[in-house]
């Protein structure tokens, strides 16, 4: 019997001492030469996105480009340096207040080391500061309002996205000379508003003469009103500068305007809002992103990627976009060797061009703004395809789209 107790005692004496020993290993251990490996943080990242309100469409494009980008950019591993990428997908509902809610959640909380979005330019310039006080990298897709590299811009901040000043000098260039005289209609609210004054300021440099300035509600269903008040104005174009489901291309069609001889120009669509624009096939204008338009190794492996995982969809308007934030966070990582140093990002991302589903992009040191392509198009009817296809009349170089530098 004490033989029994005796053995009894020697064993728990060593499953203690084993259990002593081992406590302090890692989780994870390198067996092949017997050395060991401290297991790594993860890199987090925090997308704000419309999951639902009016750009619930924008969000859902992004998101998907998002995913597809950091699969592409580390070769489907999802991990950098052996510090594996986890994203936090938060709704800003389309609300500023509920986009600033989430975002501080994602800071706090989750504590990400990056900060990706928004759908909304108004969401994003809430959230901005929040990128400032907490000295978080803020990677800005889609949104595109002149005063997120302007009067709002922090150093905290990197804009993939086109601006609104990329969108006028396009479509400006489309139509804008001497003697021409054009009316704007845009939503009221940042987007609308920045879009509006940089394309005046693009088409007066032309020569043109911008006659009329009507602003809507964002949320807006009725435009009778808007649409009257640029026909009494006798311009030789109305250039509408518009985003949301909510668009009025039915109404600029039920009213008979371009029969009244005024000729319509705008930045193509994205594809539901394009299903309701067959009034104005032939129409030039330009276009962010059309997915037969870039021809390079990285759009074509998005297009087919996107056809197989999402029921044969092709990308969307912004679909690339959401790509190019994952690839623009991944290729500085690289260069840091997985370091979030907010310092160091700075100053790897300042100046860094990578390449995207739309060629080369490169955020400008001055402002953060990514230079980029824009695209001359043409909506033409192409057999087998339900609305208006933007084809292309020529590519815009990063060179020839570069914004006004409006953060001095």
């Amino acid at each position: 019997m004490k033989k029994n107790w005796s053995l009894l005692g020697l064993l728990m004496f060593m499953m203690i001492f084993a259990s002593a020993c081992s406590s302090g290993k890692s989780s994870s251990e390198s067996k092949g030469d017997g050395g060991k490996e401290e297991s790594k943080d993860p890199l987090k990242i925090g997308v704000l996105a419309s999951k639902t309100g009016a750009l619930e469409s924008y969000g859902k494009q992004t998101l998907r480009g998002f995913e597809l980008g950091l699969e592409y950019a580390t070769d489907g591993k999802m991990e950098i340096d052996g510090r594996r990428i986890e994203f936090i997908v938060e709704d800003t509902e389309t609300k500023p207040e509920v986009a600033v809610q989430k975002a501080t959640k994602l800071l706090e909380e989750d504590k990400v080391d990056f900060l990706v979005g928004s759908s909304s330019s108004a969401d994003t310039l809430a959230v901005l500061p929040l990128a400032e006080e907490y000295q978080k990298i803020m990677i800005v897709e889609p949104a595109a309002a002149d005063s997120i590299t302007g009067s709002e811009f922090n150093k905290y901040m990197f804009h993939s996205a086109r601006n609104s000043s990329q969108d006028a000098v396009a479509g400006a260039a489309a139509i804008a000379k001497k003697g021409v005289k054009i009316a704007t209609l845009a939503p009221d609210y940042s987007f609308g508003r920045d879009g509006v004054a940089a394309f005046k300021e693009a088409a007066k440099k032309l020569g043109a003469e911008i006659v009329k300035e009507e602003y809507a509600d964002p949320a807006a269903t009725d435009f009778t009103s808007n649409i009257q008040k640029i026909i009494d104005a006798k311009p030789d174009y109305l250039f509408v500068v518009w985003a949301g489901a909510n668009s009025p291309w039915k109404q600029i069609a039920d009213m008979k305007v371009q029969e009244k001889g005024i000729k319509i120009s705008t930045g193509a669509p994205d594809i539901a809002a394009l299903s309701t624009m067959e009034p104005l096939v032939g129409m030039e204008g330009f276009t962010v992103y059309y997915h037969d338009l870039p021809k390079n190794k990285i759009n074509d492996w998005l297009v087919t990627e996107h056809k197989k995982r999402f029921n044969g969809e092709v990308p969307d308007l912004f679909t690339p976009g959401g790509m190019s934030a994952a690839i623009s966070i991944v290729e500085a990582l690289k260069k840091t060797n997985g370091d979030t140093d907010v310092d160091k990002l700075i100053k790897t991302m300042e100046g860094m061009s990578f390449d995207t589903p739309k060629g080369k992009m490169t955020y400008r040191p001055e402002d953060h703004q990514a230079l980029q392509a824009m695209y001359a198009i043409k909506l033409e009817k192409k057999d087998g395809v339900s609305y208006p296809v933007p084809t292309l009349i020529r590519e815009l170089t990063p060179e020839e789209t570069a914004p006004p530098i409006r953060n001095k």
